[in-house]
């Protein structure tokens, strides 16, 4: 296991790429989904990262209508393009381009979005234009990615502001530090949706987070434990998490360090949940919310000096 380690230095002397974006559509029985491929241009076969968006109405750019426009994702695969690394990030089920498969809340299920992300990695594979496969998954994308890594034997796995425990502990946290007031209400639904069962009785206060709607999709999220599945990853794997990310915390990207001794964990100073230095509520607030605001290099350096060193 390695910690902290810095793999900028691979690129402190290599030149940028030039590279193109192209759109990517994604033809499956229920529908099409749809995403934009980076591509360095002067590269032949060049490794490819699978970049996967976090939880609810993400875009492939790393927006979201509810938790702001940030475009961390977009800059993130502009940033690997200009290394040599090509990308392809998309727009989940159900969210902009791709709401041509979408479904009830109620039958969502976590599994959904693993299957979709499996789809888009055999897309890469049978295409027959790039190298290495590298899955990135951001946040929930994380435990998505994880999963969907394993089942595609992926040449990588990199973990970006991932939790380390199953989500029901992760959230309790959150209202701990939050919303102390609510997290009476929050155990007992939390204790239903654990078992499998369905809660009633959500005052409004809780039903952006637990409406009965949203539940079968949240008691699917939380049968999983994202350090044992990480634990099970056969191929080289990193795991990066910022000391001022406000969501997740550090304790989680060393919970998944420790259960893989193929992983390596850097742990970034100053860089936030969204990928981006902030180390003040001003600039933690305008990195949410301003798409200008440039994802930390020390990001962009780390996965690709990881993709690099695994070729």
């Amino acid at each position: 296991m390695y910690r902290n380690i810095v793999l900028s230095l691979f690129f402190m002397v290599l030149p940028l790429f030039s590279y193109a974006a192209e759109e990517a559509v994604l033809k499956l029985p229920a529908g099409r989904l749809y995403g934009t491929l980076e591509v360095p241009t002067d590269s032949v076969r060049p490794p490819v990262a699978l970049i996967i968006a976090g939880s609810g109405p993400t875009d492939r750019d790393g927006n979201n209508r509810i938790s702001g426009k940030n475009a961390s994702l977009k800059q993130l695969a502009e940033g690997l393009a200009q290394k040599g690394i090509a990308s392809l990030r998309y727009d989940k089920r159900g969210v902009k381009a791709s709401r041509e498969i979408s479904m009830p809340e109620s039958e969502a299920r976590i599994d959904h979005f693993v299957d979709d992300a499996v789809f888009w990695g055999e897309y890469l594979k049978i295409s027959g234009r790039f190298g290495k496969l590298i899955i990135v998954g951001h946040s929930e994308g994380a435990l998505i990615g994880s999963l969907a890594a394993e089942r595609l034997k992926a040449d990588g796995f990199v973990s970006l502001a991932g939790a380390g425990r199953p989500a029901y502990e992760v959230l309790e946290e959150q209202f701990t530090a939050n919303a102390p007031d609510y997290l009476p209400e929050a155990r007992r639904i939390m204790e239903h949706l654990k078992k499998g069962e369905l809660a009633d009785n959500i005052t409004e206060l809780m039903m952006p987070a637990f409406r009965p709607s949203v539940q079968p999709y949240v008691i699917s999220w939380f049968k999983y434990n994202p350090a044992e599945i990480i634990g099970r990853l056969k191929m080289p794997v990193l795991v990066i998490h910022g000391t001022t990310d406000l969501q997740i915390s550090v304790r989680d990207a060393e919970i998944l360090a420790a259960a893989n001794k193929n992983i390596r964990l850097n742990i970034l100073d100053g860089v936030n949940h969204v990928l981006k230095e902030a180390d003040t509520m001003q600039t933690q607030k305008n990195s949410y919310y301003n798409p200008d605001y440039p994802v930390s290099p020390k990001v962009i350096d780390a996965v690709a000096g990881f993709i690099r060193s695994i070729l």
